[in-house]
């Protein structure tokens, strides 16, 4: 049992120690996740690595009891772990998106390149909302294609550590990949 599963455990357990001993051991692994989630994020990004690492980790260590998306919190290794790390940042930028948007922060408005002014070309919507639904609907359809690809998309993890992590042999991960891409890309032009 690694240090990290052993103070996930005492956390489940109610240990209100465990949490300020498991910051430190995982703190640079998610905030280099942090960082490559943020670095795909369009340029004008207000939230920094270091916010978004704090706030998912509010979200995975809270008080002895808390509930998150329903469930009761319960990790089974480090791995398991950092794939709930990966959902809780997902969760956090899609939130803060929906705000960014939301028509009493003037989300109703659109930035327009000046040279787009001209041409009338109306923006896309905002990338990460389109890419959420479509991969909440490719989770209908798919739960572990839709879980692959927010462990590579949101988690920054190559292929095979995502297999591992949905608990899948590479060739079925690739398959998965495979499917996925195509039809993410269905529902997104669809859109």
């Amino acid at each position: 049992m690694t240090e990290v599963t052993r103070i996930l455990s005492a956390i489940e357990q109610g240990d209100p120690h465990a949490a300020e001993q498991l910051l430190p051991l995982v703190y640079d692994e998610l905030r280099k996740l942090a960082a490559q989630r943020l670095a795909q994020e369009k340029p004008g990004q207000t939230l920094q690595a270091t916010a978004l690492v704090h706030e998912a980790y509010l979200r995975l260590v809270a008080s002895p009891g808390h509930e998150t998306g329903g469930a009761e919190l319960q990790w089974n290794s480090r791995s398991h772990f950092f794939a709930a790390a990966a959902e809780a940042m997902r969760r956090i930028l899609v939130d803060q998106a929906r705000r960014k948007q939301a028509d009493k922060r003037g989300g109703g408005g659109r930035r327009v390149p000046l040279h787009a002014v001209d041409g009338g070309v109306e923006p896309r919507a905002d990338d990460l909302l389109d890419i959420d639904a479509a991969l909440t609907r490719l989770a209908a359809e798919d739960s572990q294609a839709a879980r692959l690809i927010q462990l590579r998309y949101f988690a920054g993890l190559s292929l095979e550590a995502a297999a591992e992590i949905v608990g899948i042999a590479r060739s079925t991960a690739y398959e998965h990949w495979a499917f996925a891409r195509v039809r993410l890309k269905s529902f997104l032009d669809s859109d």
